[in-house]
């Protein structure tokens, strides 16, 4: 784990689920972590577990979508310890429904958020990691990003784009020394379930409902290990849990096999609300 000792990392909406975990396995091996999210008392929250557990930890409120906010992040934090050599472009947010129910209000502020602030956070870092010659970005798509879905076109935009411009970020940046990763989670219990929005009525059902509640997802402790371990090993693209990546599979060697299958899932959701 040598390559996280003395090093800083600035991860968003890193107050809960996936972020909190990477902010805690980076602190226990020796990263001074800032914690961002928009949330300051959950981030607060987070800051204190991991000063009176594991390690360093500062927690900073900052709207991602906010270019200014991520100006000011990047800058206060190359004031306070004079080096980047981690970003996780974490923060995000989640719509489901059907296409005909989004508003462009809503298709604004997806993009916003996981395109524009992963953007911006790469936008701002980018020229301080030139110059030191070294650095990794790590940047929160989905396994929404490399297959299609129902219901979360405006999410599922969003994630493709992150993952394009990821890898082709990559290819740029390796000639001076930096790296770039493109995170896809896939199915993992967090709190993005609690707070999407759901603009189709049907999907707020009391089936509905259950039937999401008693999905066995595995948290993010669950697959923190794996997640790093693609970090450590430099790859492109992450996917965790591991065996979802069956799924990446056959949408590549059956691209209508994914779509056939969503298409009868929403079926299945409105005949039975």
């Amino acid at each position: 784990m040598k390559q996280f000792v003395n090093k800083v990392a600035i991860v968003t909406g890193g107050a809960t689920g996936i972020g909190k975990s990477i902010c805690v396995y980076l602190a226990r091996y020796g990263t001074k972590v800032i914690i961002v999210d928009r949330n300051l008392d959950e981030a607060k929250e987070t800051e204190s577990f991991i000063t009176s557990n594991v390690g360093y930890g500062k927690a900073v409120c900052v709207d991602v979508s906010n270019p200014q906010d991520m100006e000011s992040l990047i800058e206060n934090t190359m004031k306070d310890h004079g080096q980047i050599d981690f970003l996780f472009n974490n923060a995000g947010i989640s719509i489901n429904g059907e296409f005909q129910d989004i508003s462009l209000e809503q298709w604004k502020r997806i993009l916003d958020v996981n395109l524009w602030g992963v953007v911006y956070g790469c936008h701002y870092v980018y020229p301080i990691m030139i110059k030191q010659g070294f650095g990794h970005i790590i940047n929160t798509a989905s396994l929404a990003g490399l297959i299609p879905g129902g219901l979360t076109t405006s999410y599922s935009a969003s994630k493709h784009a992150v993952v394009g411009f990821s890898l082709t970020l990559r290819a740029e940046a390796k000639q001076y020394g930096i790296k770039v990763s493109a995170l896809c989670p896939g199915y993992i219990r967090t709190n993005i379930q609690k707070t999407t929005l759901n603009v189709s009525e049907y999907l707020n059902s009391e089936k509905n409902k259950k039937m999401n509640a008693d999905m066995k997802f595995p948290t993010p402790e669950d697959c923190i290990n794996q997640i790093m371990r693609g970090v450590k090993k430099n790859k492109g693209i992450i996917i965790s849990p591991k065996k979802h990546k069956i799924y990446w599979w056959l949408h590549r060697i059956f691209p209508e096999f994914i779509p056939n299958m969503f298409n009868r899932i929403i079926k299945h959701i409105k005949k039975n609300i």
